[in-house]
């Protein structure tokens, strides 16, 4: 039996420690008023006999309370709640000693596995963590009412970032780039003016990415689109030049050839400063900024030429790679890449078809872009094609005073996640009481969520200046509060969900792809979108419901339903649940079906959507991913490749990594037996933590069957 004390710690549960307390508090009461040992014996006895496999602190507290009460023993019960006080106290002091000490020792696996953009043995990554486990722990004792803490340890919630919650910052947002290039920005007390090149606005673009990025945790996007005025600015600064000095002597043509020259080795050098800039900036959070950068050849931009040859640029040298510290060419972990299929680029016969043909050749090798069909898209948002926050999250529509859409410089507030497999545990797949339970938890996410509002209420401009002075979500006065902005559907409040699959199992006896099961599994979906409807109505809050890819929550919500609900078949028995409303990978089905299939529910999930497939030997299968290129044009808003081809990040070496005789992957090529600078941790999961042997003495991810 196992105890989750009020720290999320688990532990073994130890009877010592109940009969303590209950002797301690018999000696503060007269001696009519104390129980026996005999009667300690039975109430431990009473708790040990309850057979369950996890218990809170505080249930196993209430349940001595209440047999005290039952003893008629009054007012030792209350000397025992008197007793549960002063250790409150206590816990009130500080508890992340000892996590902090462990994390300057390299000894916090927890941490280490937690983020693979994060270098826990640096000490600028290591300054961010031991900030963050202080702001948990405060979070937890302090700053959050103790309802939505307890429902955060037991898994019925996952309240996401606890770790920057202490401050008064948000999630993640599209950066309102287009105003900051035209109308030039401030960073650091200097001002930024318009660039007048293509090479210089690529430059302040990356600068503006690292100063948004310190100064909230989430990730941030940026429209590429906005560059193709100032690559427009170069060609005309070269010709004007080339006319000035060589006019006489050169022809027309002449002149038009040397200007494309340098246009486009400023192209290739811009570019290269984005690439550059961003793998080697490091933000405040001891991490590269996460960025995403959103590939939209945009119809009826007056720049459209010069954004193509952008989008070009960056998707041949995403292909290409960058070098690693021993010269080997890598796939570098950002800027993410986001592009847009659309009439003129779905490989049908459109004017751009050879960009998506290059798209589709990088995600062969580099698993990026992921792929926003124009034509879905339009569909589920009013007509708009934009940019998803970071990488995953979407916003509502909202227009202007004057009427017009806006989704740049906006943001998103924070997230808070419902755990979909614990309902259906909860009340034993009893239908007629799923749906108040459903409701009850929901009741609570949402006051979770208003906890991320109410932090936020108070915020002034002062907090990050390039924020909400200069222009990446506002241009507001300095002191002046940024509480307009939190109402009217500018930002939004995201509640995620894990485990519909195994939810749907659990009621009905099937999976959701089954006509039995898909019927129930929709009924959750359309409660859930009309739960986030009904507190936009209440509270004039945008909330949006967000297909969450927190793939690691999958992970820690299956754990914590395995302690306390047992292993039950096909729901905590595997390591893991489905994130969000995704068809479990156990299941046959080919990519055509299982994106078709997914579709329906990324229409409902508006707040956040993305499916993906597996392809094998992707890197020798184009001809493959272009027809299912074709195919997200007409049938999914949002999706993603994925493969389980090795790669070794030391040498270049594109094959199967091997298991040496010491039981370690090692690459046959170079010999490196270094897990992290091998791709063997798949997107497919994204498993970071601890692998292990299995009976075939295989390495295998834990979440899954995957044999490396």
């Amino acid at each position: 039996m196992k105890v989750v004390k009020r720290d999320g710690q688990i532990v073994d549960f130890d009877r010592s420690k109940i009969v303590i307390a209950i002797k301690k508090a018999n000696v503060a009461v007269p001696e009519e008023q104390r129980v026996s040992a005999e009667q300690i014996e039975e109430i431990v006895s009473y708790i040990e006999g309850r057979n369950r496999n996890r218990w809170l602190v505080e249930d196993i507290q209430d349940t001595v309370e209440q047999k005290l009460m039952e003893l008629q023993k009054f007012e030792l019960a209350k000397a025992y709640i008197i007793y549960r006080y002063t250790r409150a106290l206590v816990r009130k002091s500080n508890t992340t000693d000892e996590s902090i000490l462990k994390l300057i020792r390299n000894e916090n696996k927890e941490l280490e596995e937690e983020n693979s953009n994060k270098n826990t043995r640096l000490a600028s990554t290591q300054r961010d963590y031991i900030a963050g486990e202080v702001s948990r722990d405060l979070t937890r004792r302090i700053l959050l009412p103790e309802k939505i803490s307890k429902a955060h340890d037991e898994g019925l919630l996952h309240f996401h970032d606890a770790d920057y919650f202490l401050q008064p910052i948000f999630n993640c947002c599209l950066i309102n780039l287009g105003d900051m290039l035209d109308n030039g920005t401030v960073m650091n007390g200097k001002m930024i003016e318009t660039p007048q090149s293509f090479q210089v606005a690529c430059t302040v673009m990356t600068q503006i990415i690292a100063s948004v990025a310190c100064s909230q945790y989430g990730g941030q996007s940026v429209d590429v689109r906005h560059l193709g005025k100032y690559l427009r600015r170069s060609y005309e600064k070269f010709k004007k030049q080339l006319i000035e000095s060589e006019g006489n002597h050169l022809s027309e043509e002449e002149i038009e050839d040397i200007v494309q020259i340098r246009l486009k080795d400023e192209l290739r050098g811009g570019v290269q400063t984005i690439q550059y800039q961003i793998n080697t900036l490091m933000t405040t959070n001891g991490q590269s900024p996460f960025v995403t950068l959103f590939l939209n050849l945009q119809k009826g931009d007056p720049y459209i030429k010069e954004n193509a040859m952008i989008v070009e640029e960056i998707l041949r040298q995403r292909l290409e790679g960058i070098k690693n510290d021993v010269g080997v060419y890598v796939t570098p972990a950002f800027p993410k890449l986001v592009y847009v299929l659309d009439d003129h680029n779905n490989l049908t016969g459109g004017e751009y078809d050879y960009i998506t043909r290059l798209a589709v050749r990088c995600s062969a090798k580099r698993m990026y872009p992921d792929y926003i069909s124009a034509k879905k898209m339009r569909e589920n948002y009013e007509g708009n094609v934009f940019s998803p926050m970071g990488c995953r999250s979407f916003l509502s529509p909202w227009k202007d005073e004057n009427g017009n859409y806006k989704f740049e410089g906006r943001f998103n507030q924070g997230v808070v996640s419902i755990n979909l497999p614990q309902v259906g545990l909860e009340v034993h797949g009893d239908m007629d009481k799923f749906w108040p339970e459903f409701d009850r938890r929901l009741d609570i996410c949402k006051e979770a969520l208003m906890c991320r509002h109410e932090a936020l209420k108070t915020v002034t401009s002062d907090v990050s200046p390039i924020h909400w002075q200069y222009g990446a979500i506002a241009r507001l006065d300095k002191g002046e509060s940024i509480e307009k902005y939190l109402y009217g559907g500018y930002s939004t409040l995201s509640l995620g969900y894990i485990g519909l699959y195994e939810l749907t199992y659990l009621m009905t006896g099937h999976s959701h792809t089954d006509p039995e099961g898909l019927e129930f599994a929709l009924q959750v979906m359309h409660h859930l979108k009309d739960k986030v409807t009904q507190w936009k109505k209440e509270t004039n809050i945008a909330f949006a419901l967000y297909g969450t890819p927190a793939e690691s929550l999958c992970y820690r919500f299956a754990r914590v339903d395995k302690e306390r609900y047992g292993t039950v078949e096909n729901v905590t028995d595997k390591g893991y649940y489905t994130n969000s409303y995704h068809v479990d990978v156990r299941e046959d089905i080919d990519a055509f079906a299982k994106f078709r299939f997914e579709s329906q529910f990324q229409s409902i999930s508006t707040g956040g959507c993305i499916s993906y497939v597996e392809i094998p030997n992707m890197r020798h299968n184009i001809p493959a991913l272009e027809s299912l290129v074709k195919f997200i044009y007409d049938n999914i808003q949002y999706a993603e490749f994925n493969t389980k081809s090795d790669y070794c990040q030391v040498c270049g070496y594109d094959g199967e990594i091997i298991i040496n005789d010491d039981m370690e992957w090692e690459c046959p090529q170079c010999g490196n037996k270094d897990q992290k600078r091998m791709n063997v941790v798949r997107r497919t999961c994204g498993y970071l933590g601890e692998n292990f042997w299995n009976e075939g003495k295989t390495k295998e991810i834990k979440s899954r069957v995957l044999h490396l």
